[in-house]
């Protein structure tokens, strides 16, 4: 019996024609570069503002979080830890706050914590949109010292799967 196949191949045909393309596909792929970070403006608790390019250079943690969100609130200790650990060896953290979160709760808390990183309010949510439309927090975006997106978490992330990312991005020259 003989199928009718287009360009009269057989079935072992189509499986090489396949194999080709995905080959080509996954090269294609390969070679496109990471996902640099938007192009954004923070506006930190003190007034100042600082670009997303100004986290070039280091490994940096941008955290969206909310006051109002349990597990952001859960997590900031450990945020703290992992910045304690790292800042020394070129790493920074940024932590986001939502736009729907009230200004005056979000300095209360980054006070009474005695956050040791930079915090922003996003007041009118054009850096949640930048990156992506952020919209469930927690989210965090590792990025490495060139500013591009290695890892991106939704909900909190495993810190010690964490830990060993940074440390591998540290590493890099």
């Amino acid at each position: 019996m003989h199928l009718k196949t287009p360009w009269n191949l057989r079935p072992v045909g189509h499986l090489v024609l396949n194999g080709v393309c995905a080959l080509g596909l996954f090269l294609a792929l390969a070679g496109c570069s990471a996902e640099r970070a938007p192009e954004s403006s923070f506006v930190l608790l003190d007034g100042s503002t600082m670009t997303s390019t100004q986290l070039q250079g280091k490994v940096s943690l941008v955290n969206f979080w909310a006051t109002s969100c349990t597990t952001c609130v859960a997590e900031m200790p450990e945020i703290v830890t992992t910045y304690n650990k790292y800042k020394d060896r070129g790493y920074q953290t940024m932590a986001v706050a939502m736009s729907y979160d009230p200004p005056s709760y979000v300095v209360n808390f980054a006070q009474s914590r005695q956050l040791p990183f930079k915090v922003a309010i996003d007041n009118t949510g054009a850096v949640a949109r930048a990156w992506g439309g952020v919209q469930l927090t927690p989210t965090t975006f590792l990025l490495n010292k060139r500013g591009e997106i290695v890892k991106r978490y939704v909900g909190a992330p495993n810190f010690a799967e964490l830990h060993q990312l940074i440390e591998k991005l540290l590493a890099e020259s």
